[in-house]
């Protein structure tokens, strides 16, 4: 196995001896990269361009497109997790802290690296705690996941991390703190999701909605599902989409079919996994049927102008991957 760890070592080195600022053709491809993983689609090319230029960032992005491929852990994507871990980079570190129980072990096949899953996890603690003494929230977000403590998600929460407030709402509604009243864990339920909105949080602006929506506050649903489109969250934006053709959607938005056809045609564009392109196919054809060919060219008109004023379209798959 030594020429293995070598060869791990020299790449460890080479990239992080020539770590620098990304020039304009990296930082687009690296930008690129990130849109396309977030939409299923092929990201590797794009990624390896940023990767290969020393950011710690598309490192760890590439490390993760590459062993979501294959459903484990490469020796490729092992030796960019170190590397951007080598860097500073918390997740990386993360995913290589639990790599006994990942499928190379089982198969014999995992490369030996510079430390062990001990060692990183080690590593990752030691630095996330450094940062969350500084109220770092992301920080104390990792802190959770290394060390299984509620409290440091709570913290997160409480520091106004808005992922992590998103987060814990779903720990609470899933039972993992007890509250003696029902009421105190709706309460708190329903502060947190507003807290995670208010941060800009995608997955929380769409819980957000949904909850406003079962509680009848149509007026704040019909807000905050404008603003979970505007986000490119596939839910809130397909969703959206939907309820503009529709004169009895549930939010009693008014029908716009200009607009509902223009944002559907933008789910068109995510034809590398997930269940938005069937939707897409589907619902097209039933929205045009109810159009002139006018209002169809100011459909394709609004979809244009959207997608370049706006976030890419994505599927927010969580950043520690599966």
């Amino acid at each position: 196995m030594k020429p293995v760890i070598v060869g791990l070592a020299c790449l460890l080195s080479c990239i992080i001896t020539h770590a620098s600022t990304l020039t304009h053709a990296q930082q687009i491809a690296k930008e690129n990269g990130i849109t396309l993983y977030n939409q299923y689609k092929t990201a590797e090319p794009e990624l390896r361009i940023a990767a290969e230029a020393g950011d710690r960032e598309a490192q760890y992005y590439l490390a993760e497109d590459l062993r979501r491929t294959n459903r484990y852990m490469t020796e490729e994507a092992y030796s960019w997790y170190t590397t951007a871990a080598e860097q500073g980079n918390l997740y990386a570190m993360r995913q290589l802290s639990p790599i006994k129980s990942d499928l190379c072990i089982a198969m014999e096949n995992c490369p030996k690296g510079l430390k062990s899953a001990e060692d990183w996890n080690e590593k990752l603690i030691s630095t996330a705690t450094e940062l969350a003494e500084k109220g770092d929230g992301e920080a104390m977000y990792l802190l959770h996941h290394a060390t299984n403590n509620l409290e440091w998600l709570e913290k997160s929460a409480a520091v106004g991390y808005a992922h992590s407030q998103f987060w814990l709402a779903s720990k609470y509604a899933q039972g993992d703190k007890f509250f003696l009243f029902p009421w105190e864990k709706d309460a708190a339920i329903e502060s947190l999701l507003k807290r995670s909105a208010e941060g800009g949080d995608p997955k929380g602006i769409t819980r957000y909605y949904g909850l406003l929506q079962e509680k009848g506050e149509l007026e704040g649903a019909r807000y905050w599902l404008r603003k979970g489109a505007e986000t490119g969250h596939t839910v809130a934006f397909s969703n959206y989409a939907l309820f503009l053709s529709d004169p009895n959607n549930p939010l009693q938005l008014p029908v716009d079919l200009v607009k509902s056809y223009g944002l559907m045609s933008l789910l068109l564009e995510l034809d590398g996994g997930g269940d938005m392109l069937p939707l897409a196919k589907d619902e097209l054809p039933r929205i045009a049927a109810r159009m002139t060919p006018e209002q169809i060219e100011q459909a394709q008109a609004f979809a244009k102008e959207w997608k370049a004023t706006h976030p890419p379209l994505s599927y927010f798959p969580g950043k520690l991957g599966f």
